[in-house]
């Protein structure tokens, strides 16, 4: 199994940043990309970025320009710096980890962007 937490998250003003942080442990051999989604209540969990195992990089349409995601290879550790931070995007933040075809995924950070 492949244990996924996530760290960084609270609240923020608008235009303001946080840095979320994703530590990957446990059965980890071959990462085949490695990624954040959020969700607010009542919406589908949407896409904010991914990175792949060769280093390429994939971005939400309502992030890019804004959010940039990284990561440490070595440590299994992803991150994701957040600025300019918008109250849309105030919403429960999920690792994601894909290996050999299975999804891992963490219980979340909540990020509120709120004056």
């Amino acid at each position: 199994q492949v244990q996924l937490v996530e760290s960084g998250g609270g609240l923020v003003q608008p235009g303001g940043s946080l840095r979320l942080s994703c530590a990957a442990s446990g059965n980890i051999y071959t990462i085949y990309a490695m990624g954040w989604y959020r969700q607010v209540p009542g919406k589908q969990r949407e896409l904010v970025a991914t990175i792949h195992s060769l280093g390429n990089t994939n971005y939400g349409d309502s992030v890019k320009g804004r959010f940039a995601i990284s990561r440490v290879g070595a440590d299994n550790t992803m991150y994701l710096q957040m600025n300019s931070l918008k109250p849309e995007d105030t919403a429960v933040y999920y690792c994601w980890l894909g290996q050999s075809r299975q999804s891992f995924w963490g219980h979340g950070t909540q990020v509120t962007v709120s004056s």
